[in-house]
């Protein structure tokens, strides 16, 4: 993982959306922006999803290796981590792998989806995810 200082689109980013080459714009969309935001953003690319940290993974982007049968064919899957379960149509799925740890899971399939209201949600979840307390070496 490497602290982010361009705008530029790495290789292995790139790469990662050869199966879907239609969502790498909405993807630039989200990464763009992200990298805005959080001036200690770091990004790994590994072969299900891109992740997103800062001190710990706060969200995730993946495209659309498994789907429900009532989802689209095309579209960006944005993961993120809260204390709470969100309620809004937009949550395509929620889990909570550990107690107040929520996972979101968010269709995202046109540039104007990543709007304010997703991006509040990832806020948040980089709020939450600083928060984190770090594992003490014993």
């Amino acid at each position: 993982m490497e602290k982010i200082e361009w705008k530029d689109l790495r290789v292995d980013e790139i790469e990662f959306w050869q199966p879907w080459p239609a969502l790498l714009p909405l993807y630039e969309t989200l990464r763009d922006k992200l990298v805005e935001r959080y001036p200690d953003l770091r990004i790994k690319v590994s072969k299900t999803q891109i992740s997103f940290y800062n001190r710990h993974m706060f969200a995730m982007a993946s495209g659309p290796w498994r789907r429900k049968k009532d989802w689209p064919r095309q579209f960006m899957l944005v993961s993120f981590g809260l204390a709470h379960r969100l309620d809004s149509p937009r949550v395509a799925m929620a889990s909570e792998p550990y107690p107040c740890r929520w996972t979101h899971h968010v269709l995202v399939e046109r540039k104007e989806q990543i709007n304010a209201e997703l991006l509040s949600w990832i806020d948040e979840a980089y709020r939450f995810s600083n928060q984190k307390r770090r594992k003490e070496k014993v």
